[in-house]
């Protein structure tokens, strides 16, 4: 396997929506993918010790330079991504957004309000823009003044907000709202709402990897590097 080389192939420059995310497989080291969603092509891979949004802006240009029009972007919704692409539509992956709140409230909530929180984003990939917002307007007006409800520190006399992970879960939707529909927006683009097909690649990936175990970093490459490109 050390003498295996992998061939470079010419990507021909067209029209892409891209589904960009990264995995790791183990600490520090991990694999930076950009795909075009329309025919399931890798386009572009990095090696990367970190996530980092300088990288995913530095693979958009390169593909920009190589030709490519992007005419729009899906990805996990890193803090500060979305603001490095003023010109194209970006689509945060409404999977991700619901493992956010999940993380919040957990995946078995236990109070109504939590509870009612989570049958709204169980709509958030099952129906439409003004659907979604609908329900998500109509659950905070019945649930406003149990968010505003506040604590009291006994020793300090401070107070704090008695629900704050259900407020953080519900803030996170609304921060992000913004990005959640821009598939909707864009009918005509098609573009995917979710990063799954880029997520069950490297699943794939991980599932192949993992009959191959022991074999160091640069042969592990080699193996990413020739499952990538098949």
């Amino acid at each position: 396997m050390d003498k295996f080389r992998i061939g470079f192939y010419y990507k021909e420059p067209r029209e892409v929506v891209i589904l960009m995310d990264t995995t790791y497989f183990g600490r520090g080291f991990g694999v930076m993918l950009f795909r075009d969603a329309y025919r399931g092509e890798n386009l572009l891979k990095y090696f990367v010790k970190y996530e980092t949004n300088a990288l995913y802006k530095q693979g958009i240009n390169t593909l920009q330079e190589r030709g490519f029009i992007i005419r729009a972007i899906v990805c996990d919704g890193r803090r500060g991504l979305f603001n490095l692409f003023e010109n194209i539509p970006i689509q945060m992956c409404q999977f991700h957004q619901v493992a956010i709140t999940q993380r919040y409230i957990t995946k078995n909530p236990r109070i109504p309000a939590s509870i009612e929180f989570k049958g709204v984003m169980h709509l958030l990939a099952r129906t439409d823009k003004e659907s979604f917002i609908g329900a998500l307007d109509l659950w905070f007006d019945k649930w406003e003044p149990f968010l505003n409800e506040r604590t009291k520190n006994p020793l300090t006399g401070k107070t704090h907000y008695t629900h704050k992970r259900l407020r953080s879960a519900y803030k996170s939707v609304k921060r992000n709202l913004p990005w959640l529909f821009v598939w909707y927006d864009h009918i005509e683009l098609n573009i995917p709402n979710t990063t799954n097909a880029i997520d069950g690649h490297f699943a794939d990936l991980k599932n192949k990897l993992r009959n191959h175990n022991g074999l160091s970093i640069d042969r592990k490459k080699k193996f990413i590097d020739g499952f990538l490109k098949a």
